[in-house]
């Protein structure tokens, strides 16, 4: 686990651009089964690329016509539990941090993990993003 001011600012980068918290394991299955529409769910980390890469990255993919109907994150090596319920969801692949799904009415369509993310430029990912966004949003 680390120190919460650590990661205030990691958390809060996603968060001051409209990205909920999702804190707890029952509000990864509220988010995850109940959003009707596209559901992003980003996995952040302190790792360096989270930071040059996977934030830039998801922000820039939401300024872009179309976006998903709502926008969460959990935290990895944080908040325990809630990344631990949300990788449940996306089985098949194996645990990523960082790493970022895009859910559909509850089901899971795009999946981003880390080795697609590491050597990547922001560009690239939101690039990436912004297609499943035009394909499924």
């Amino acid at each position: 686990m680390y120190p919460a001011d650590l990661v205030k600012p990691m958390k809060e980068d996603l968060v001051n651009v409209g990205f909920e918290e999702l804190l707890t394991p029952s509000q990864v299955d509220e988010a995850i089964e109940n959003t009707k529409g596209t559901l992003l769910v980003v996995v952040n980390s302190v790792c360096g690329c989270a930071a040059g890469n996977m934030r830039p990255g998801v922000k820039l993919s939401i300024q872009h016509d179309k976006k998903p109907s709502k926008l969460t994150t959990v935290f990895a090596g944080v908040d325990g539990e809630a990344v631990a319920q949300a990788r449940k969801y996306f089985l098949p692949y194996p645990p990523s941090s960082p790493s970022i799904a895009l859910f559909k009415d509850g089901d899971l369509v795009h999946f981003l993990e880390r080795h697609h993310i590491e050597g990547g430029s922001a560009q690239m990912i939101a690039a990436n993003l912004q297609a499943a966004y035009d394909e499924y949003c």
